[in-house]
């Protein structure tokens, strides 16, 4: 007889709670079982082992199918597109908080086994969500080697980004509005330096 589609449901739901609250390393099976309402030994039937359990692909591929049914709306300009990018990821974790806590949770630099792993596995496909973000851009207005100029840009992004997700650490997620005002507010203004130059 197959799994209860359902009772998978509500595992996943459940650790996704505990590893949002928790991180990966401090997370409990015990508790995560606790939440679903069952036993540990019927948990280890849906999810063998605790790293199985870290149900990070599932989250992220569900973050980018959402992203991608909507890519074709962004503008061609490199930094608008980043932006409006930027826009409905944020609108996508507030419809998705707890999610949205274990992915900057998942993506936060920190000295654990599981977060080498986590870049292993993901380092790749992250810069395939920059190089997928920065095609089809107008590049009329560069006034550079193109590859070099997206490169760069893209190191920017990168570069921003994992500094923004180690800051907001620090803060409540339960205001992910004025999280995502102040990611857009520090991100204009981070663009346009690099549009004008830094140099007098």
């Amino acid at each position: 007889m197959g799994l209860n589609t359902e009772k998978r449901q509500t595992i996943f739901t459940a650790g996704v709670c505990e590893f949002a609250d928790c991180g990966y390393e401090n997370s409990s099976t015990n508790r995560i079982a606790k939440k679903a309402g069952i036993s540990k030994g019927s948990l280890f039937k849906y999810f063998p082992t605790k790293e199985d359990f870290y149900v990070l692909d599932e989250i992220t591929a569900e973050l980018i199918s959402s992203l991608e049914e909507k890519v074709n709306t962004f503008s061609t300009d490199i930094f608008q597109r980043k932006i409006e990018y930027s826009v409905l990821e944020f609108s996508w974790y507030n419809l998705h908080p707890q999610k949205a806590k274990m992915i900057v949770r998942a993506f936060t630099k920190s000295d654990t086994d599981i977060y080498r792993k986590t870049v292993l596995k993901y380092g790749n496909r992250e810069q395939d969500i920059y190089y997928w973000l920065l095609q089809d851009i107008d590049t009329a207005q560069f006034r550079w080697d193109r590859q070099k100029t997206v490169a760069m840009i893209k190191w920017f992004l990168k570069g921003f980004n994992d500094d923004f997700l180690t800051r907001i650490q620090k803060q409540a997620y339960s205001d992910l509005e004025m999280i995502e005002k102040e990611y857009v507010k520090d991100l204009s203004e981070y663009i346009e330096m690099l549009k004008a130059g830094i140099v007098k």
